[in-house]
Formats: structure tokens, C-alpha cells, sequence
């Protein structure tokens, strides 16, 4: 494998919720041992890393999910997109990432059919929100009650609950340090 393998991104969904946790050490430990992952930069202590590799997201997505499996013991879900995708994203986000009045969000799926239900809980709730694409869906909220609106709560209710294995939400400003830890990653590690 050349140094020029491209960026992709993992974000794992329920990290550090409900008694699962995930230490960055070793989580950076389970992806390495991936075939062909050749490097890993874990972002914060919330389940997200940028990974150097040939594999494609989808077929990544099913690698992680199995190497989570058997390193931790649970059936963890992630979502995998590559760094252009994160990039676009962010790029493309209607809501300011650095309002001091109001949290950016971003509910990313790895089943687009699991995010039509997110938009249209965010239509009936009339939640300032935006489709950015099939698999990602922006909104916003005021600051210090990311969960008390009435879009939050709904989330973890049906008929969104349902879904929530296929979603993961970040903060506007997790995205910006992805990018920011994707900036300096090296070709490959040992």
C-alpha cells in the first residue's frame, strides 16, 4: 500500500452513553490492527477518528463494527465517510460552528432512509434544519439545552428511536477538529 492512501473518518454512535466507554488508547489500538489501516488519530474521547486507508467507506463501516465487536464486546454501529465528505459538509453547513448563542449540529446516517425520519420530526417540530446531503442532516439549537428541545428529545423516542443504530449527531465544532487532527496526519505510522 502507497503513502497516498486516502483519509476516512469513523465516528462511532453512543460512546460514553449508558455505560459504554471507549478509551482513546485503545480504540486507537483496535483500528490499527485493521488490515491495511496504516494510520489513526483519535479526536476527543467521544468515539471519533480519522483512519489512512484503501478500504472504501462501506466496506470499512463493516470492518470497524466487527473489530469493535471482538476488542470491546459490544455491537457498536459507526459511521464512515471520507474526509472530502466531512469536508464538504462542514463547508456546506448553513449554521455558524463558532455562535456563542446557538450549537450547530450534524446527524449523520449511515442508512439515509433512517435520516428521512430525522427531517421530518425536524418539519413537524419546526426545527431550523437543513438536508446537506443523503446522509447528513443540519440543525441547531441554543446553547446549554442540546438536550431539552423538543427536536433532542424526540430523538431518543420512537419512531426516531428505531433508527438510532444507523445515526450519530456531532457538534459543529467536533467537525472542525477532525479536520483540524486530519490536517496533520502522517502518511503512515509504524
Amino acid at each position: 500500500m502507497t503513502a497516498e492512501a486516502p483519509l476516512q473518518v469513523i465516528l462511532l454512535r453512543g460512546v460514553n452513553v449508558g455505560g459504554y466507554q471507549v478509551k482513546s488508547a485503545r480504540l486507537t489500538a483496535c483500528l490499527k490492527g485493521i488490515p491495511d489501516v496504516t494510520a489513526v488519530k483519535t479526536v476527543l474521547a467521544s468515539g471519533n477518528a480519522v483512519v489512512r486507508t484503501p478500504h472504501e467507506s462501506a466496506e470499512l463501516q463493516t470492518l470497524v463494527e466487527s473489530a469493535l465487536r471482538e476488542e470491546f464486546d459490544h455491537d457498536a454501529k459507526v459511521v464512515v465517510l471520507s474526509l472530502a465528505e466531512v469536508t464538504d459538509l462542514a463547508d456546506r453547513c448553513p449554521y455558524p460552528f463558532d455562535d456563542r448563542a446557538m450549537h450547530a449540529y450534524l446527524t449523520l446516517a449511515s442508512d439515509p432512509t433512517a435520516l428521512d425520519a430525522w427531517e421530518q420530526a425536524a418539519r413537524e417540530l419546526a426545527q431550523e434544519h437543513r438536508r446537506l446531503s443523503p446522509e447528513a442532516l443540519a440543525w441547531t439549537c441554543p446553547v446549554g439545552d442540546s438536550l431539552g428541545t423538543p427536536f433532542a428529545k424526540a430523538q431518543s423516542k420512537q419512531p426516531l428511536k428505531r433508527y438510532t443504530s444507523a445515526v450519530t449527531t456531532r457538534n459543529g465544532r467536533t467537525l472542525i477538529r477532525i479536520l483540524a487532527a486530519a490536517e496533520v496526519m502522517p502518511p503512515r505510522t509504524p
